[in-house]
């Protein structure tokens, strides 16, 4: 069986990673990709770029984008692959979700004041390449760099989320919304990481029935959050609702993220079992 190196999921400077498009797009070179998208949140600055340096190592790029949506009062991320990332409607979109988030980040910042943690704004901005996305990410990567944390999973152990310092929380695009806008751009939506959703079992049933029924094409089946436990499990999720099975690493920076792009388990090879083939993402 012929078996492709697609890495659909992965962040530039122009949200919150650390590498630009190009340094991404030589990196996912050469680990052997040959099928990329860029999915920065909330944002499309990136993909001209991306689209240049990929074509131009002789990869295909898929564009993307990673949308934040609240939904049960949890953030959801939906990544949209193979948008037109000149449509209006998804750009107005977007720009939209974005608003707020330098309120939410202040807002932030004086929690952590709280708890002895000074200058946290001023600290997180100098991690900021777009101050329109700036984020929890460059707040960890300020706690770390003043020596408040080890790394950013200690940082997400003890701040930046719900019920810890630090944690403000936010409404963002609702979920009928996002999915319009990536299939009005001509695009397939997917539930990103579905792994790290902190649903109950009925919770999840409702939103990938509500997610199929709005049009949303996919689920995330290998990506970097994932265990090895978990691969199989949304395996079943994708092949029960009837979703494409997709593939990503998440990656933001060589030394925060958990799989780097394009080493993550194969796909298709996971994907067979007793000559079933679940359908999965294949541009």
């Amino acid at each position: 069986m012929h078996t492709i190196n697609a890495d659909l999921h992965c962040h530039s400077v122009v949200s919150d990673g650390t590498l630009s498009p190009e340094a991404l797009a030589s990196r996912a070179h050469a680990n052997g990709v040959s099928i990329w998208s860029l999915t920065d949140h909330d944002e499309l600055g990136g993909q001209e770029r991306a689209k240049k340096a990929a074509e131009d190592l002789g990869m295909q790029y898929i564009s993307g984008v990673e949308i934040s949506v609240t939904w049960s009062s949890q953030t959801v991320h939906i990544v949209g692959l193979g948008i037109d990332y000149k449509h209006p409607e998804l750009i107005a979109g977007l720009y939209q979700t974005r608003n707020g988030r330098a309120n939410r980040a202040k807002a932030m910042s004086a929690q952590l004041d709280l708890v002895g943690i000074k200058n946290a704004y001023e600290g997180a901005l100098q991690f900021v390449g777009n101050p329109e996305l700036i984020s929890r990410t460059h707040f960890a990567r300020f706690l770390v760099e003043s020596g408040v944390c080890k790394d950013t999973d200690e940082v997400f152990a003890n701040y930046l989320i719900e019920g810890k310092p630090g944690y403000v929380g936010h409404q963002w695009a609702d979920l009928t919304d996002a999915v319009t806008w990536i299939r009005d751009a001509g695009g397939l939506a997917v539930i990103a990481h579905p792994g790290r959703y902190r649903f109950t079992s009925l919770q999840l049933d409702e939103l990938y029935s509500q997610f199929k029924d709005l049009g949303g094409r996919g689920i995330e089946v290998v990506t970097g959050s994932h265990t090895p436990d978990e691969y199989k499990t949304f395996a079943k999720v994708a092949q029960q609702y009837g979703f494409l099975a997709s593939r990503g690493s998440d990656f933001h920076d060589p030394h925060e993220s958990h799989a780097d792009l394009g080493t993550l388990p194969n796909l298709q090879k996971l994907l067979v079992k007793k000559n079933q083939k679940l359908r999965h993402l294949n541009y």
